[in-house]
């Protein structure tokens, strides 16, 4: 049952899919007026996704709206006002793990670090993952074992078969897939509602003054903690199953209808 919308502060929006449409390849206008009209009330709005601080810098959305801030890399870091007040680094035998897989397997993998990342092998699952999210693979490097850089997220390319080949292998991992070919690895105790969690500290608040919104496996996390959980029309079943309510579909002003439902603005 859905919390109270009176005692909503905050809301954390994903963005692929939930607020940045990949159709029309933009944040629609009636969304950029909810957040506008939301922080003119004084209810914060933080964006809330799987890429780190380059990648949502390069979809050019923080052009368009100005966040009071981010949860970045499915919870590892957290930004406030442009201050980093949480980080969960990946631990170094996890990413040597996956790097011996890669090579084994001959897939892909991207090692994000704090505001850069790399990938190491490039083939057709890597350029059509980014070609459908309308972003661009990293820097090709080569990487060294033990691995020299601290990670904050893995991006496997690979199908669900290669990831059940190296997954049980991971140290306290999970997995949560974004594509046929594309899944993001993690630890265990770590996601999207822990960078939340983090972030509801820093201003002294709970789970009850929070408001998420997601449409894909790696949302599922941060819904279930927040007071209330929005999946977009266009979110995969298993949100849908979860959400407190479902709104429109993306291109069809379901940000904005949601925050209307719950009349966090007019």
């Amino acid at each position: 049952m859905a919390g109270d919308p009176k005692k909503i502060r905050i809301v954390f929006t994903d963005i692929d899919a939930t607020l940045y449409s990949h159709k029309t390849g933009r944040v629609p206008p009636s969304a950029i007026e909810a957040i506008h009209k939301l922080q003119a009330k004084g209810i914060k709005v933080f964006l809330c996704s799987g890429r780190n601080y380059y990648l949502i810098r390069k979809s050019g959305i923080l052009d368009i709206i100005e966040p009071d801030g981010i949860v970045m890399m499915n919870g590892a870091c957290v930004s406030v006002d442009g201050d980093l007040i949480y980080k969960y680094e990946i631990p170094r035998d996890v990413v040597d793990a996956i790097i011996k897989f890669s090579y084994r397997l001959k897939f892909g993998v991207t090692l994000i670090e704090e505001s850069e990342g790399h990938i190491n092998y490039i083939d057709d699952r890597v350029i059509e993952a980014h070609a459908k999210y309308g972003t661009r693979f990293p820097q090709p490097r080569k990487f060294p074992i033990p691995y020299d850089r601290t990670v904050y997220q893995i991006i496997a390319f690979c199908d669900e078969f290669d990831e059940s080949l190296f997954l049980p292998h991971l140290r306290d991992c999970k997995a949560a897939r974004w594509d046929e070919y594309a899944v993001d690895i993690m630890p265990s105790n770590s996601d999207k509602a822990k960078g939340i969690m983090a972030t509801l500290e820093h201003y002294g608040w709970g789970a009850e003054n929070a408001m998420s919104l997601g449409d894909h496996n790696n949302d599922i996390e941060m819904m279930q903690f927040t007071g209330i959980s929005v999946a977009m029309g266009n979110a995969i079943p298993e949100v849908k199953e979860i959400a407190d309510y479902v709104t429109d579909d993306i291109d069809e002003d379901g940000w904005a209808n949601a925050m209307k439902h719950f009349g966090l603005i007019d």
